[in-house]
């Protein structure tokens, strides 16, 4: 299982991408947060050779397709070949309060998204005039002035995030690969996630998951000593109180009949209670987002419930840690060959 790094969204990117290389790490992933996931990315670029480098997220509907097809294209150049183009939805209030962006449709838009950004794409790699006319975005017009040709590199691979099933099914139909939200649980991947993109890949003309890939940041509570356990704990528990609370997200809960969750943790945000939302994961639902374990045990219980969905992970860990406690971890699970997921009912 290829192990990812995800780094932090600011000029500490560049430090952490040259330290996961030196370790064994076979991509680094960066988020749209504060600073923009490509211009750091760039500089990552061009101070790695081996890693991957790819958003994780960017957010697709704060741009217009063309404006990502040449983001994207620029990073496969700078970084020769490495480039990993992983966009997601975001919610509602953000693409359009904070980005001023239309907001309908998303699972449908992201679609048409992922289509338009390939029909440019090949325009560039043949010379063919561009004549994309989809239902939310249409791109008529490339002349040899903005044209870049073809990538020496290839395109770049496109990987969605997603939630809930019809995104999931989305990206099975037109992307490359799926980002696996860390709010999710084994139950929920099986019964919901993977037969969703087993249903895009039937529609896209694909028997079963070979060659798609499926990364994931998983959750881990661990720690060398009992106060470290104790924080990683209480961050944890805190960071999936955060996702509980956010309506898109509530098919999870509901797999699991957590329903009210979610409505309580909204009261408590609306009452400013923000350092209290921890107290509500209990133990059933913390074991049930996160690998709880020792840390020599951590890398053959995350094999043991993802293994035979996920290509690569990232350790997803909202506290602060040594290298030195994830490096045994990172080198057991990149030796580990897990079986492949064929179809949704061998999971």
């Amino acid at each position: 299982m290829d192990v990812d790094l995800v780094a932090s969204n600011d000029v500490g990117a560049l430090t952490a991408a040259k330290t996961a290389e030196a370790a064994g790490y076979r991509g680094v992933w960066m988020p749209e947060m504060k600073h923009d996931p490509f211009a750091l990315l760039a500089m990552c670029a061009q101070n790695t050779s081996t890693v991957d480098l790819g958003t994780n997220i960017a957010v697709a509907f704060a741009r217009n397709p063309m404006t990502t097809a040449v983001l994207a294209n620029d990073l496969q150049l700078y970084s020769r070949g490495r480039f990993i183009l992983g966009l997601g939805s975001q919610v509602k209030a953000h693409v359009s309060r904070r980005f001023c962006m239309p907001w309908s449709a998303p699972a449908d838009r992201m679609r048409d998204y992922v289509q338009a950004i390939r029909a440019i794409w090949e325009s560039w790699r043949t010379g063919e005039r561009l004549d994309y006319e989809g239902e939310f975005y249409r791109h008529t017009l490339m002349t040899s002035f903005f044209d870049p040709g073809p990538n020496p590199y290839s395109n770049p691979p496109i990987l969605l995030a997603g939630v809930g099933p019809r995104m999931s099914r989305v990206a099975g139909e037109v992307a490359d690969g799926f980002l696996l939200h860390s709010f999710t649980t084994e139950r929920y991947l099986s019964s919901v996630t993977v037969p969703a993109i087993v249903e895009g890949r039937a529609i896209a003309g694909q028997k079963d998951l070979e060659g798609f890939q499926i990364s994931g940041a998983v959750f881990v509570v661990t720690g060398e000593t009992a106060a470290d356990r104790a924080a990683a704990d209480a961050a944890v528990r805190s960071r999936i109180a955060f996702y509980a609370s956010t309506p898109a997200y509530l098919p999870v809960l509901q797999t699991h009949g957590w329903d009210d969750v979610g409505d309580e943790l909204r009261a408590m945000i609306k009452a400013d209670r923000w350092s209290q939302l921890g107290e509500v994961i209990d133990d059933e639902m913390l074991d049930a987002f996160a690998i709880v374990a020792d840390p020599p045990d951590v890398a053959r219980a995350l094999t043991a419930r993802f293994g035979s969905v996920l290509n690569r992970v990232a350790l997803a860990a909202p506290y602060t840690a040594s290298e030195g406690l994830w490096q045994p971890i990172v080198e057991e699970l990149r030796d580990s060959r897990p079986s492949r997921l064929g179809a949704p009912e061998t999971f």
